[in-house]
Parts: structure tokens; C-alpha cells; sequence
């Protein structure tokens, strides 16, 4: 299996976060970090899972592939944009801080689950706490590029 610098876990499931984890996963290769994408990395299983007969075997095949990438990376990146966080992005986050992976939150969308927190389960998960632009992120990458580069 590949190496993978970050695996970027996010919500995919329209137009907008497409493009929005597009533009993250170029924004993390042009500072020379190698990224897992799952709706760019994920091959034709993406599109088979829209057919209700195929889904229990692909289902588990991008599961397994999503989960294989995810033990080969360094780090995570999870995209907290949205009313709520992604359920499928919170249950990455969990298996990423289960193995020891490095754990970026990035939430630029101003709502949140109270009184401007998140859950504390999602809080106390990343390893740098949740950077809320693309400047910070920019700086936080700087300040730990030699950890996600040596992490293997």
C-alpha cells in the first residue's frame, strides 16, 4: 500500500464539499505533502455504491481500502465544516487518534455544538487542537511538517 503524508477526512456528499476538500487536498500538496482523498483515491467503488444490489460487498471493500489508507498515513485532517460534524469523518478521527496519528481538526464554518465548543470527545481528539483558517493551517503544517514527514 501507498504511504500517505495526510489522509483528509470529510464530508463528500455534494457539490460544495467536493470542491471544498479538493481545494484542501491541493492547498496540503502544493506545502509537499502527499494526501489520501477518498472521493479522488476511491476508483470506481465511489459510484458503485449508488446501486442498492452492490452495496454490501463494495460498501465493505471502500471501508476497508478508506481504512488501509488511513493506517498508512502519518496524519489526519478532518474537515468540521457543517451544522454538525460528519459522521463518517468523526468515526476516522476516532481510529486515526486510536492508532497514534498525528490529528489536525480544521473548521473554518463559524457553527458549533455549544456555546462555540464542539463535543469534547472531538475536541480532546486532536493532537493541535482545531485551526479555523487557512493561515493557521499554513502555520500549524510549517510547525509540524518534520513530524508528519518522519511519523514512518
Amino acid at each position: 500500500m501507498k504511504r500517505y503524508d495526510i489522509y483528509i477526512s470529510a464530508p463528500l456528499f455534494n457539490e460544495m464539499e467536493i470542491k471544498f476538500n479538493e481545494t484542501v487536498s491541493k492547498f496540503l500538496e502544493e506545502r509537499g505533502f502527499s494526501t489520501y482523498l477518498p472521493q479522488r483515491d476511491g476508483g470506481e467503488d465511489e459510484m458503485l455504491l449508488k446501486d442498492p444490489k452492490l452495496w454490501p460487498e463494495t460498501s465493505k471493500r471502500v471501508f476497508d481500502r478508506d481504512v488501509s489508507a488511513l493506517k498508512d498515513s502519518s496524519a489526519l485532517i478532518m474537515v468540521m465544516d457543517g451544522r454538525v460534524p460528519d459522521e463518517g469523518a468523526c468515526v476516522e478521527l476516532g481510529m486515526a487518534y486510536a492508532y497514534g496519528k498525528i490529528c489536525i481538526g480544521f473548521q473554518t464554518d463559524t457553527r458549533s455544538f455549544a456555546t462555540g465548543q464542539n463535543n469534547l470527545m472531538l475536541d480532546h481528539s486532536f493532537s493541535y487542537g482545531i485551526v479555523r483558517n487557512w493561515n493557521d493551517l499554513n502555520g500549524l503544517l510549517e510547525k509540524i511538517k518534520n513530524d508528519i514527514k518522519s511519523n514512518f
